[in-house]
């Protein structure tokens, strides 16, 4: 198939495909003697692996690294689940960062509120913002 197909049936742009091919996720195409790239159907799994792997929240490094282990003829899983392990708990982190900051803006909306806009000093440019500093 070619690129144009193969694009529809993963739901990539050609572009984005062209890229996989050249940074390694897709093996290179064969060629027809038009100089066309022409795809067999493992192409179509692969770049739904990789949809897949992103979705989940791997790099394409780290998708690279996956297809690399497979390519050796091992079984990728104990290497996938400590890269989501890792994943999950970078999330767990900016969770708590979130939260934090959250918490931060609902006490400043609350001093906001009680705030006269008529005592704002200029020096301090906005006296919600200078006690927040």
């Amino acid at each position: 198939m070619r690129i144009g197909e193969l694009a529809a049936s993963s739901g990539l742009a050609p572009k984005t495909i062209r890229f996989y091919e050249e940074i390694g996720l897709l093996p290179p195409a064969e060629r027809e003697h038009n100089g066309y790239r022409a795809y067999d159907e493992s192409a179509i799994q692969r770049l739904l692996f990789v949809r897949h792997a992103q979705a989940a929240g791997l790099t394409l490094r780290e998708i690279a690294q996956v297809l690399a282990i497979r390519s050796e003829g091992l079984a990728p899983c104990v290497h996938v689940r400590g890269v989501l392990q890792r994943h999950l708990s970078q999330v767990d982190s900016r969770l708590a960062e979130l939260q934090a900051t959250r918490a931060e803006l609902e006490e400043a909306i609350r001093f906001a509120e009680s705030v006269d806009p008529a005592s704002c000093s200029e020096d301090q440019v906005c006296s919600i913002l200078f006690r927040r500093a």
